[in-house]
């Protein structure tokens, strides 16, 4: 397994690869990202899939849902990585 992607190494959403999935350990933001981010069904515990990586944001699935989420939200959520 890749050091980069260790389930006790947290990273920040834009770094995970596209196909990996991840779960939600921490949102690094005011209350205000928190609620918008759960408006969007995402939250700390759930698990994503991230489907792409653009230059400048991330396409991740949860919960049957797909999310287009900007470069200065994914940095802002740190992930812990899962095997599947």
């Amino acid at each position: 397994m890749d050091t980069a992607l260790s389930l006790d190494n947290p990273m920040t959403l834009d770094h995970i690869p596209a196909g990996q999935h991840a779960r939600i350990t921490k949102i690094q933001g005011d209350r205000g990202l928190a609620r918008r981010l759960l408006g969007l069904g995402l939250r700390v515990g759930s698990e994503i899939s991230v489907l792409q990586q653009r230059n400048r944001g991330v396409v991740v699935a949860t919960a049957g849902t797909r999310v287009a989420l900007g470069s200065s939200v994914a940095d802002k959520l740190l992930m812990q990585p899962l095997n599947r």
